[in-house]
C-alpha cells in the first residue's frame, strides 16, 4: 500500500473522529460562516469607550434581520452586534471590540470610510458555498503583490509561521473573511487569484500593496493535525 493511501486513510479517520467528538462534547462552534461575503460595508465611526472600542459599520444586505446579540463576520472576524439603528435603506451596526481583538486583527488599521467584508452566520438550511469559517483570526498577513492580470487580479500575501503551516496548494484560506483557493505556496507567502465578481463585491477592491489582511486557515487541517499528532505519541 502506498504512503499516500495510508496518509489519506489516517486523515479520513481523523476527520471522522473529530466530527464524532464535536457531536459528543457539543463543542461544534455555535456560529459558523462560509467565507461567501454578502457585501462590502463601510466603517461609519470608531470610538474608544471605557472598556472597549466601538466600531460602527454601515450595512445594507448584511444588516437585514440583524439584532443586538447577533453575530456578524467583519473582515472575517466574528463580532457581536450591540446596537442597531436605521439610516434610510441602510443599517448602522455597532460592535464593541476588546483590545485583544483590536490588536490581533486588521481592524486596528480601519478608518471611517474603510470598506470591510460582511457576512451573517450560516443557517442550518443554508448552502455551504465556500468552506467552514469560524471567525477566529489566526494571524494578520500583508499584501506584497497586487496586480491585475487580464480581467482577474493576483495577490501574494505573506503570513506568519503559525498560519503558513496550514497553507496547502489548492487548499482553502479565508482572507478578510473571503473563502479563497490557494494558487501557489512559498516558504513565507502564498498566492491567490481573484475573479472579477469577487473583486467587485468585496473590500479587496479597496486594498493596496502593503495592506494588512486577516487570515484564518482551514479548520479541518487543524483538527487533522491534532489527531495525527496524538496517534504518533
Amino acid at each position: 500500500m502506498s504512503i499516500s493511501r495510508i496518509y489519506c486513510r489516517s486523515c479520513h479517520r481523523a476527520v471522522v473522529q473529530a466530527s464524532c467528538l464535536w457531536r459528543q462534547a457539543g463543542s461544534l462552534p455555535h456560529v459558523m460562516f462560509t467565507g461567501i461575503v454578502e457585501e462590502a460595508g463601510r466603517v461609519e465611526s470608531i470610538k474608544p469607550a471605557a472598556k472597549s472600542i466601538q466600531l460602527t459599520v454601515r450595512a445594507r444586505a448584511a444588516g437585514r434581520g440583524v439584532k443586538p446579540g447577533a453575530s456578524v463576520a467583519v473582515n472575517g472576524c466574528c463580532l457581536t452586534a450591540t446596537r442597531i439603528s436605521a439610516r434610510g435603506k441602510d443599517q448602522l451596526v455597532q460592535f464593541d471590540l476588546l483590545e485583544e481583538t483590536w490588536q490581533r486583527t486588521n481592524l486596528q488599521f480601519a478608518r471611517p470610510g474603510t470598506l470591510v467584508n460582511l457576512e451573517r452566520p450560516l443557517r442550518a438550511s443554508g448552502e455551504l458555498g465556500g468552506h467552514f469559517v469560524t471567525g477566529h483570526i489566526d494571524g494578520v498577513g500583508k499584501i506584497i503583490r497586487c496586480e491585475r492580470v487580464g480581467r482577474d487580479h493576483v495577490l501574494d500575501i505573506t503570513a506568519p509561521p503559525e498560519v503558513m503551516r496550514y497553507v496547502v496548494f489548492k487548499g482553502s484560506m479565508a482572507v478578510d473573511g473571503i473563502s479563497l483557493t490557494v494558487a501557489g505556496v512559498k516558504k513565507k507567502s502564498f498566492r491567490i487569484w481573484i475573479i472579477p465578481h469577487t473583486y467587485e463585491i468585496t473590500a479587496l477592491r479597496d486594498r493596496k500593496l502593503g495592506d494588512a489582511v486577516n487570515l484564518e486557515a482551514d479548520l479541518l487541517g487543524k483538527y487533522v493535525e491534532k489527531f495525527l499528532a496524538g496517534r504518533s505519541t
